[in-house]
């Protein structure tokens, strides 16, 4: 509901950086870091995840969290989720320090939408053990989108969470997050699904995709979002919509990767090599495309796209 107006109104109030062949960014979306409780689904993959922010550190990515890095909804008190997850903070603080960090809010951490919020928690912290304040993200502004544009060909693309236009997670965010925190929380630790989640509906994916198809094609431009958990990669006969998945499946963390102007989609994950011994592995699983292959300008096909294929329902 409203996706078109939504979707428009975030790109008209983007952050907006310019790239170029020597630029390099990588999209992780949804972690979900929680309290490292039993509902804290990001837990499994801490390590799986420094390990991957440790490569794109060393390698002078900039770092782009589009969304539901922290999990607000669940968990009213931000304290506990950095306390339990220092390790990933500290890192992250690395980009943070070099100017290469991105932070977009979605619905599980819209809190971070009021700069009052951020000033209070993310500013600074108190270290209990050396018994002093130390700075975290001091100054860190919270967006609710990005807008990436080709220094040379002006080729656009517009990064968002993906609740934007999602009803039960847009308009009524205030009323999911109780039921989250009270009720679902707690029903999903025994097996239940939340069916105001995207993610655990295949119709509220599918109708969520749908309208960003449509948006895409009305205004002529890539989109990158996660909010769905869904991995997504356009094939040959699809607009550039694409998804970077999430960081809390069982088996590994997915994101997108830009890079000397060309986009991959990768996966990291443990792996046992031949002798056994278990090691993260980056895999591109999607890609490396020219960025240029996804503007409008240069692929007219796109204007001819009909929306609501059948091959919008199958996995990346």
């Amino acid at each position: 509901m409203f996706t078109n107006k939504r979707l428009t109104q975030a790109y008209q109030e983007a952050k907006f950086e310019y790239f170029d062949k020597d630029s390099k960014y990588v999209f992780f979306s949804d972690s979900h870091r929680g309290d490292d409780s039993l509902s804290d689904e990001f837990s499994r993959n801490q390590n799986v995840f420094l390990y991957a922010l440790d490569y794109y550190y060393k390698n002078g990515y900039t770092y782009v969290e589009a969304g539901d890095g922290d999990e607000l909804w669940e968990h009213s008190t931000f304290k506990f989720i950095r306390s339990a997850h220092k390790d990933v903070f500290t890192s992250i603080k690395r980009f943070f320090d070099d100017r290469r960090f991105i932070l977009l809010y979605g619905n599980h951490n819209i809190h971070l939408k009021k700069n009052i919020y951020t000033r209070l928690n993310y500013d600074h912290y108190y270290d209990e053990y050396n018994g002093q304040v130390c700075e975290l993200f001091p100054g860190v502004i919270a967006w609710e989108s990005l807008v990436l544009k080709n220094r040379d060909t002006g080729q656009e693309i517009l990064t968002v969470h993906g609740h934007q236009g999602d009803f039960m997670n847009d308009q009524l965010w205030v009323v999911s997050m109780f039921m989250l925190r009270y009720f679902w929380r707690f029903m999903h630790i025994v097996g239940f699904k939340n069916p105001a989640s995207p993610a655990k509906s295949q119709y509220k994916r599918h109708k969520i995709e749908l309208a960003f198809n449509k948006w895409i094609q009305l205004n002529r431009m890539m989109l990158i979002c996660g909010h769905t958990h869904r991995p997504k990669y356009p094939k040959s006969g699809e607009l550039p919509y694409f998804n970077t998945g999430c960081c809390i499946h069982t088996r590994s963390i997915t994101g997108i990767e830009i890079t000397n102007e060309e986009i991959m989609m990768v996966d990291w994950r443990i792996r046992a090599d031949e002798n056994g011994s278990l090691q993260v592995l980056r895999t591109i699983v999607r890609g490396p495309d020219p960025i240029s292959k996804f503007d409008f300008n240069n692929n007219p096909d796109f204007d001819s796209i009909i929306l609501g294929e059948d091959s919008k329902d199958e996995e990346t």
